[in-house]
């Protein structure tokens, strides 16, 4: 039971939801279930797995769904008696007489980039992804951009055009990136990659960026309000993407982009 639980997070993970999970890493006496069993819960709604069941399990989705909203895991013991001198265990007034530990943990998915355009800046990106241990995809309407030798590491490997790319894809399955960066080489792919992103899908299921001048980001936005996009959306869209540090060269954009990301995450979380 504990292995399946542990598959079902990891798959959450990939669908890049936060887990709450409880283990049990001891018990001694009569108890509801013993070393190993897992319960886990979803940022999704989704749940798996039981400790048991009865007051035991009422008490830990308490504390799964607190860490879920911003609540520290953490190791509990649990004693199940009517009555208990220990002031370092939780009572839970019940007449099987044993004790169990419960460890809870917090993980937290990956980010998942999808680097649309595959330069010199995309190419450092997903080099400091593989170092931060991310994921990361690719597209690019230029095939040898997007080629294993240039981005050995990447999830996928988008070779398309923008417009067909646009056309497949749904809101459900860009929900596999947690970010989408606009670094194309021609502008007017960005463009149009931004405008048909923020026209056909109603609320964004990722952060979006573009890299960029605020000259260029004026014009986009010209363009986009055009296209009947609020200005709402558009508020929406990282223009330029990146921490203002003052980069300059490509490993320094790739650092300045990473440590925004870094910092978005962990505001969400």
């Amino acid at each position: 039971m504990g292995s399946k639980t542990l598959m079902w997070a990891l798959n959450q993970l990939e669908q890049l939801n936060i887990v709450a999970m409880a283990s049990i890493i001891e018990s001694d006496g009569s108890v509801p279930a013993k070393v190993g069993a897992k319960m886990a819960f979803s940022s999704s709604g989704a749940r798996h797995g039981t400790v048991g069941g009865a007051g035991l399990e009422v008490k830990i989705e308490g504390r799964l769904s607190a860490m879920l909203n911003g609540s520290p895991g953490g190791i509990e013991t649990f004693v199940l008696s009517r009555s208990s001198n220990d002031p370092d265990t939780t009572n839970l007034n019940s007449l099987c007489g044993g004790r169990v530990t419960v460890a809870f943990e917090k993980f937290e998915p990956c980010p998942h980039i999808l680097l649309m355009g595959g330069g010199h800046v995309a190419k450092a990106i997903s080099e400091a992804c593989d170092l931060l241990g991310w994921h990361h995809s690719v597209f690019d309407e230029r095939e040898n951009f997007t080629s294993p030798e240039m981005f050995p590491n990447a999830s996928e490997r988008i070779h398309s055009e923008a417009d067909e790319f646009l056309s497949v894809e749904t809101p459900s399955s860009l929900s596999r990136f947690s970010d989408i960066l606009l670094l194309g080489h021609d502008w007017a792919i960005d463009q149009k990659l931004l405008i048909g992103l923020l026209s056909h899908i109603e609320e964004l299921p990722f952060r979006l960026g573009c890299i960029g001048s605020k000259t260029k980001w004026r014009e986009f936005t010209k363009s986009a309000r055009n296209e009947g996009i609020s200005d709402e959306r558009l508020n929406g869209v990282r223009c330029p993407i990146g921490s203002p540090i003052g980069a300059v060269t490509v490993e320094e954009i790739a650092f300045s982009v990473c440590s925004e990301i870094i910092s978005m995450t962990r505001t969400r979380s």
